[in-house]
């Protein structure tokens, strides 16, 4: 066990950011969201920060499996709990890893026995660098969304490894292009139990064409056929509908519709499995405030996943 012996190792030492580890050269394939078609090899974890408060333990810890893109990934475990259930947090473009370092939102996250893995998509925040000014996120959608959802399967890999968290009740918040990852990794990897979904991109025809998202002076390079068929089989409308995870939800508010049209909002909510549930509201705050967010966004995925231990 590779991991295994990796965590072992993981370095004590606290202090500034660590110099990038050397990661041997990556094959990796962005026409799937599988990591069968690719060979990552994880570098050793190094353990940068670890911060102890009365109701949790949050650590900071630099992952690495491709030269030059270091991974700052967080995780946050309740006190007095061995082995808890975890939720990996994913927002989207753009983000950054502030929010994981958030005294409340660790307090929140980890509430009732829970941990919460956080790290930024690729391209995104502290990843997104020795790029020309022409190349971001979504000028290279395909690599962005691939290499996240490779991503979220090592540090699933990393967290079976460490042993302190229970494999079995896994569950995965995606917000925007996020949502759009959390469905993709889902797709190929059983450990995901549950899936929640705040305003995911998708139906990219009709996204491509209309988003705020991207500037207008670059909308014709992405309604091309060439770039949206690199695109097809990471789309929200074809894997929700053809989805085996066990627990989804989809949320959508009507005041993100500039980012994703109403249209494409209309057809993710067609393709819903039967068992999901989806849910649309007027604004963000009006989420916030409703019954079905159970006055915490994240208390829908520990629900899901207090009730996968009773079977």
């Amino acid at each position: 066990m590779l991991f295994l012996l990796l965590t072992a190792c993981v370095s004590l030492a606290q202090g500034p950011l660590p110099s990038a580890p050397t990661a041997a050269s990556a094959a990796e394939d962005f026409s799937t969201a599988s990591l069968s078609g690719s060979q990552l090899h994880p570098d050793l974890p190094e353990l940068i920060e670890s911060t102890k408060e009365p109701g949790y333990t949050r650590e900071w810890i630099t992952l690495q499996w491709r030269p030059g893109d270091p991974i700052y990934l967080y995780v946050v475990r309740p006190t007095r709990v061995q082995k808890p259930p975890a939720v990996i947090y994913l927002y989207g473009f753009p983000s950054e890893t502030d929010v994981y370092r958030d005294d409340d939102w660790c307090e929140r996250v980890t509430a009732g026995g829970y941990a919460a893995v956080g790290f930024v998509p690729a391209l995104t925040g502290h990843r997104y660098h020795d790029r020309s000014v022409k190349e971001w996120f979504v000028s290279e959608l395909q690599e962005s969304l691939a290499k996240s959802a490779h991503d979220v399967q090592m540090v699933l890999n990393y967290l079976a490894a460490r042993g302190d968290v229970d494999m079995d009740r896994v569950g995965i918040l995606g917000e925007g292009a996020g949502g759009t990852i959390a469905l993709m990794a889902a797709s190929v990897d059983s450990r995901i139990k549950a899936v929640d979904l705040l305003n995911p991109w998708g139906d990219w025809p009709v996204w491509m064409a209309r988003s705020k998202v991207i500037p207008e002076e670059e909308r014709a390079n992405y309604v091309k056929p060439e770039f949206l068929g690199k695109l097809a089989a990471f789309d929200p409308v074809s894997l929700m509908s053809a989805s085996k995870t066990p627990h989804i939800r989809l949320i959508q508010t009507n005041d993100d519709s500039p980012s994703t049209p109403e249209e494409a909002k209309r057809k993710m909510e067609a393709v819903l499995p039967a068992a999901a549930e989806g849910h649309r509201f007027a604004s963000h705050p009006e989420f916030d405030r409703s019954a079905a967010s159970d006055e915490r966004i994240s208390n829908w995925l520990k629900t899901q996943l207090k009730a996968a231990r009773s079977r």
